[in-house]
């Protein structure tokens, strides 16, 4: 039988430093910088919209603990004779669960975001709340709904980690394996100090510390990508989950062959049997570091490419004026006119006049496009608030207004009338909800990603009433979540909210200009470029099969 660290009673009390020795060296601190790299590469674009949905937060902090262990682990072959095996216990039983343990946290957030971004496709989208979620708090069971997912995950991955580190420590005790002062009797060990050291290497001391990895791997994986098979996103973020499910279904069973199989005895000489773990943890940095990074390059390229279609598309307009007809001229419909420009090969379906015609038009399929496949459907039901917002309140206060000012000065008269003020403050409540929905860090579930100078402005003019409304404590403190309900309405009771307090004197009409200009643009080098691309692709996918038939 093997050992944790392969070392057997003829093992020699010293480092190994021989060619594997070296190669083992090299190989670890190559690979440490490329995934430091990777990381600072990601942490660095961090703002980034599909890294942001990501919670790169937790995704970093489980690749960091995981590649502590991996760094012991690939190192071990090197220095295993001489490390107490009491520290590859600790080492194992800390920071690989704790680690696993963040990861399942991390993995799983990919079906959250799928499922909570499809209320931005059904028929009230215009509420940022659950419908279904309890408002009062009676039972347990009720106070549990009423957390937000990122909670649930922090209250279980904590429950996780502190049985975790119960049972090991647990385990030390009981056993006198590790020392002989209490314990079972009969499990301490002897012979030679190497001998010792070989019989402390396994047994059933080691097993709860890989529970974390048989339970991710063989449980969590499984229902992950049962749920996940019709899922399709344009962020590689389904291909990453799948990825990082299967590279972890080896691990645990080979680590167990290699401590109790004897055949692999030579293999245990040069491959220690915590390096089969070690190899699923290489491949899980790999998928959930390096793939985000090549997504980050795709949609960076992409953007530029859209950038570059717009400026071509410019020039050409100043240099032919003649060419075409503009694009919100009278045509049947949007993806006509799509048709119609690229097939004159001017790129013109990526401007934002094209984005913000299909806004004003038919903005559904971008909608469910942007929820189901981008993870990115508040950008455009923020887009699609804020133009029915004007539309109701705005357009018709200005002829209020103007009709009000004609008839003064008919009269000889100044001022305004009182239905104005009424729809003043329709009009901010209205603006408001908009803001609690999409905008603010209390109440969004997904925010949109505006600029600090932006969410500051908005911020300014709209969190005190915010505050007002749903009070102080609209998000629950993560270290006593179950001791104030935040006060998180239906879409019903939202309607019979009313502000009571004074409108803010820097509340306009253009209050949402700005943030509007800069979640259009957003969507104009993110998202309109990877619609454009789908819908062409299905068109040209209809076309063949219509010209077989």
């Amino acid at each position: 039988m093997g050992s944790e660290f392969g070392v057997t009673p003829d093992t020699k009390p010293e480092l190994r430093l021989d060619g594997v020795g070296v190669f083992w060296i090299v190989f670890a601190v190559i690979w440490t910088l490329i995934v430091l790299g990777g990381m600072t590469f990601l942490y660095v674009r961090r703002d980034i919209p599909l890294l942001r949905i990501r919670g790169l937060p937790l995704s970093l902090a489980s690749v960091a603990l995981l590649h502590f262990y991996w760094f012991a682990v690939t190192l071990g072959y090197v220095y295993g004779p001489l490390m107490p095996e009491v520290s590859e216990f600790w080492i194992m039983s800390i920071w690989f669960p704790f680690g696993i343990a963040l990861f399942h946290a991390s993995n799983s957030r990919f079906l959250y975001v799928a499922r909570a971004q499809k209320k931005y496709v059904m028929s009230a989208v215009d509420s940022g709340w659950d419908p279904n979620r309890p408002r009062i708090r009676k039972t347990l069971l009720a106070r549990w709904r009423m957390l937000d997912y990122s909670y649930k995950m922090l209250l279980l991955v904590g429950l996780g980690m502190a049985l975790q580190l119960f049972l090991t420590l647990f385990m030390f005790i009981i056993s006198r394996k590790f020392h002989s002062s209490v314990g079972i009797p009969g499990t301490e060990v002897t012979g030679t100090p190497m001998e010792q050291k070989t019989e402390q290497g396994r047994g059933w001391e080691w097993w709860p510390s890989v529970f974390w990895q048989i339970f991710w791997a063989w449980v969590v994986a499984p229902v992950i990508l049962w749920r996940a098979r019709h899922l399709r996103d344009t962020q590689g973020w389904r291909a990453q989950t799948i990825a990082c499910c299967i590279s972890g279904l080896h691990a645990a069973p080979m680590w167990l062959v290699a401590l109790y199989a004897p055949g692999m005895a030579p293999v245990n000489q040069y491959f220690i049997p915590p390096q089969w773990i070690a190899v699923s943890i290489m491949m899980m940095e790999i998928f959930t570091i390096f793939i985000p990074c090549w997504e980050v390059r795709k949609q960076q390229a992409l953007c530029q490419e859209t950038l570059d279609s717009i400026a071509r598309w410019e020039s050409r307009q100043k240099s032919a004026t003649h060419c075409g007809k503009s694009l919100t001229s009278g045509a049947p419909s949007w993806m006509r006119k799509a048709e119609s420009i690229s097939s004159s090969g001017n790129g013109s379906i990526l401007t934002m006049d094209a984005l913000e015609h299909t806004l004003a038009k038919n903005p559904e399929p971008l909608q469910h496009f942007s929820a189901l496949r981008d993870f990115s459907g508040e950008n455009i039901a923020f887009l699609t608030r804020i133009r029915e917002w004007r539309a109701t309140y705005l357009l018709p206060a200005s002829r209020v207004a103007a009709a009000g000012l004609e008839d003064e000065e008919k009269k000889g008269g100044t001022g305004t009338g009182p239905q104005v003020s009424t729809l003043s403050r329709e009009c901010f409540e209205s603006a408001l909800r908009i803001y609690m929905d999409f905008i603010s860090s209390n109440s969004a579930e997904f925010q949109v990603n505006l600029s600090s100078q932006d969410f500051k402005n908005l911020q300014a003019v709209f969190e005190p009433a915010a505050r007002a409304i749903y009070g102080d404590n609209a998000s629950p403190d993560p270290a006593t979540p179950f001791d104030e309900a935040p006060r998180q309405l239906t879409a019903d009771s939202q309607d019979r909210i009313r502000f009571r307090g004074d409108i803010p004197v820097h509340f306009s009409d253009t209050v949402f200009d700005d943030s509007e200009m800069s979640i259009k643009y957003l969507v104009l080098t993110n998202t309109w470029p990877k619609f454009i691309k789908e819908r062409r692709s299905f068109d040209a996918a209809s076309s063949v099969e219509s010209a077989r038939t």
